[in-house]
């Protein structure tokens, strides 16, 4: 059965930055786009570039399957619902606005 968190976008971010490895399931929902896949890497903010934190993903799908880089500084207003699984844990945590 999968915990379900409500979060400001601040802890969804921190969520993300302390418990999401490579090899996990992350589907992010922001704006009009869902993005489903593996994580392949978790990048820290750069100061120097003004990126945030940063996850590439392997999305999931028959007729869309490539890699993508997902800024959190670019999509913070627009986050709605982050899914995490790893193993058998499942996490849903919703946007609190």
């Amino acid at each position: 059965m999968a915990e379900e968190l409500l979060m400001s976008v601040d802890d969804a971010i921190e969520y993300v930055r302390n418990n999401v490895k490579v090899g996990d399931t992350l589907e992010i929902s922001y704006n009009r786009i869902f993005a489903p896949g593996e994580v392949l890497s978790v990048l820290e903010e750069d100061e120097e570039t003004g990126e945030g934190l940063r996850v590439n993903l392997q999305l999931n799908g028959e007729i869309l399957n490539q890699a993508v880089e997902i800024d959190f500084k670019e999509i913070y207003d627009d986050l709605l619902e982050m899914n995490h699984i790893s193993g058998d844990k499942e996490v849903i945590i919703e946007i609190d606005f």
